[in-house]
């Protein structure tokens, strides 16, 4: 699996939805590059998705945009 986690630049995982994610992908032991992006340059994710929300996870070629629906994804992948 190849993942990349774009995300806010916060320097904690306890502040932000992107820490959740961050802290999900450490619970599952999945290897990531992380992309931190600044409030006005999210270009890398509109491209991805469409639109300049983060977290955003990029796993294997597929984008999945929202903490939340990261986080389900990353159980169902667990539980496989």
């Amino acid at each position: 699996m190849s993942a990349t986690l774009y995300r806010c630049r916060t320097p904690t995982d306890w502040l932000c939805p992107c820490g959740r994610v961050a802290r999900a992908l450490k619970r599952h032991d999945l290897p990531v590059e992380t992309v931190r992006l600044t409030r006005t340059d999210r270009s890398a994710v509109q491209e991805l998705t469409g639109q300049g929300h983060i977290p955003v996870l990029d796993v294997d070629e597929q984008a999945i945009a929202d903490s939340k629906r990261i986080v389900e994804h990353l159980r169902w992948r667990a539980s496989c």
